[in-house]
């Protein structure tokens, strides 16, 4: 069975098992001695649903989920709420690193000038070892 369709699955039991416990709130508010036959059945209905649930349960058990969804969810938030933030966040992140990556190549080509200027001989020999390198590695790939 796919991961999906194990949620599903889930999704499937979760919903009837709250619709039963609807019912059953429902039944009990009202009751009647005439209605416990079908108090009977819907706790019954209960059972049953729980061990569906629980069956469902081991079949995601290698499933985590982070703590802070759970904490959205006590919060009366919505838990997609959370996948959205994080990934807000790493694309801040992301940004934040790509600047910095882009400021260091910017120092080293400036750096690189610069020497070039005050040492040109070392520099040269400099260049000539970092092509050597490179070619090195290429015929390594390959």
């Amino acid at each position: 069975m796919a991961m999906a369709e194990k949620f599903d699955s889930l999704e499937e039991h979760l919903e009837k098992f709250v619709e039963n416990i609807r019912q059953l709130g429902i039944i009990v508010s009202d009751f009647q001695p005439s209605s416990q036959a079908g108090l009977n059945q819907k706790l019954n209905f209960m059972v049953t649903g729980l061990q569906d649930i629980d069956k469902c349960r081991q079949q995601l058990h290698d499933i985590s989920v982070p703590l802070e969804v759970f904490e959205y969810i006590d919060q009366g938030r919505n838990p997609q709420l959370y996948t959205k933030e994080c990934l807000e966040r790493a694309l801040a992140k992301n940004e934040q690193v790509k600047g910095k990556i882009d400021t260091m190549k910017k120092f080293k080509s400036l750096l690189i000038q610069e020497l070039t200027k005050v040492f040109p001989e070392d520099m040269a020999k400099y260049k000539a070892i970092r092509v050597k390198k490179a070619c090195f590695r290429l015929a390594k790939f390959y």
